[in-house]
């Protein structure tokens, strides 16, 4: 077992950094358990959208394919004032033809049968079912606040397990019970205690990672490393993902992080109800006909390339030629961007993992594991464990702290009054650890002047708040150097 010292728990060091945690997760709690359930389910967002296209995915059919051109026709015609905007590539025989359209406001996935020119369905993109899971995990469905809190969260969610760590850090080692693996037969305390540290030791490293990696999506701070990258001359053109929440499919043409720039329930994706029905071929002017026309010399030239689904096709702008076609890949490092001459089929320009700047190579993998793609299952598992780990100390947590807490108190740790050698040592490498993190992360680094401002100007001087919430200063006897763990 381990040993600890009697002390241990009024030092004012150690009381500091659990009253840090405290407090990161009295506010974290609610947010994670969100983000970890809504996690969970994006984790297998190709799964559950395969499952969903199931009926389009296995279409029967004696004759051969109509043109092209007629299917993106029927597409187009199937909603108002619609306009092409991408092609998918099917991933094979006796599948439904995809195509996202542009009609007003709004972007519908179009799906066409290939030999009938049928609607199928047609889905609004915002109004898919992972869209609306993808808008819980970055926004809460909220725009921009919703991104502000839930950066702020997992910014106070990364103060958390880092105090945790802290706390959980054995300073006399005689076994691993208790450290590594729970004490079963210490009483429900005991077990209690063993199954939070322990569970959060165990996950610790991938939830900072995951933490660490969700970064770039979110509003404040997405355009803050954006700003960091262009002051240190390290920004890029286009950047391989977005922090800004997307309506539309992403088309070739974008950067691809609507998909997850912003991160529901239902069984289905919501649906305009049209079904059925016989497409006929929209008005198109000879130019836009004749660069329609185009898609097919640009499909024979992608389909031998071996780009990784889904494969999407945008037609150019202007008098260009060049259609864009691109990898939209899950697993972020095999995802490659194609310039290829629509009359001629040549490949223009090539833009693959290897050529984009290290820092977006970097948040490209950081992306890819985040949504569990980059070393396939073990990597969903990972995540999955992770986020179960999360929920199960989102729920320790509040139970240690109601059986601990005093009736008429919130049950924070309380200050300590009297400074110790130990607690100077501890203050200076403290205070430059906090610092940098505010920097790194500024929304905490605001939130945390924020709150000790209120802390030492507004609560401290109302007695009964003071009390409540642990502010009173209880002096401790300074303890010999050798009892301190």
């Amino acid at each position: 077992m381990t040993v600890e010292s009697p002390l241990r728990h009024v030092l004012p060091a150690y009381r500091t950094v659990w009253r840090w945690h405290f407090y990161a997760a009295l506010f974290t709690i609610p947010f994670i358990v969100i983000l970890s359930l809504s996690g969970i389910v994006y984790l297998f967002k190709a799964e559950i959208e395969d499952w969903l296209d199931r009926p389009y995915d296995n279409l029967t059919s004696a004759s051969a394919p109509a043109p092209l051109v007629a299917q993106i026709q029927a597409a187009v015609a199937s909603l108002p004032s619609g306009r092409f905007v991408s092609y998918e590539l099917p991933r094979g025989p006796g599948t439904a033809t995809r195509i996202v359209v542009r009609h007003g406001e709004e972007s519908s996935r179009v799906y066409i049968h290939p030999q009938s020119l049928a609607v199928l369905q047609t889905v609004v993109e915002k109004d898919r079912l992972m869209r609306q899971v993808f808008r819980i995990h970055g926004e809460l469905m909220l725009g921009d606040p919703g991104s502000y809190l839930v950066e702020l969260a997992a910014s106070w969610t990364i103060v958390m397990i880092l105090t945790g760590l802290y706390l959980w850090w054995p300073r006399h080692l005689r076994s691993l019970a208790g450290v590594l693996y729970p004490r079963l037969g210490g009483g429900r305390r005991m077990l209690l205690r063993d199954l939070h540290s322990v569970t959060g030791v165990w996950i610790s490293l991938f939830a900072l990672l995951l933490l660490v990696s969700g970064l770039p999506w979110s509003r404040f701070w997405g355009d803050y490393f954006r700003e960091v990258r262009r002051v240190t001359g390290t920004a890029v053109a286009r950047q391989e993902w977005s922090n800004r929440a997307e309506g539309a499919a992403p088309s070739a043409t974008s950067s691809g992080g609507g998909e997850h720039a912003g991160h529901a329930a239902g069984s289905a994706p919501a649906r305009t109800g049209r079904r059925g029905g016989r497409g006929h071929a929209a008005p198109v002017s000879p130019a836009t006909l004749e660069q329609l026309e185009q898609l097919d010399v640009v499909v024979r030239a992608t389909q031998p390339l071996g780009l990784a689904h889904p494969v999407i096709i945008a037609p150019p702008g202007g008098e260009s030629s060049g259609w864009t076609v691109k990898s939209m890949t899950a697993n972020r490092p095999y995802r490659e961007t194609l310039t290829i001459d629509g009359k001629k089929g040549e490949v223009l320009s090539r833009e693959g993992f290897a050529d984009r700047h290290w820092i977006d190579r970097v948040v490209s993998i950081g992306i890819a594991v985040h949504e569990g793609r980059l070393f396939g299952w073990p990597n969903q598992l990972l995540g999955l464990l992770t986020a179960l780990g999360l929920i199960l100390l989102s729920c320790t947590g509040p139970i240690m702290w109601w059986r601990r807490r005093a009736p008429g108190s919130l049950g924070a740790p309380s200050v300590s009054a009297i400074p110790m050698r130990s607690d100077f040592l501890f203050a200076i490498p403290f205070l430059a650890f906090v610092t940098l993190l505010g920097i790194c992360l500024p929304l905490f680094g605001a939130s945390l002047l924020a709150v000790l401002l209120i802390e030492r100007v507004v609560l401290r001087n109302i007695p009964a708040v003071s009390r409540w919430l642990g502010l009173r200063t209880t002096a401790w006897a300074t303890p010999e150097p050798s009892q301190v763990s």
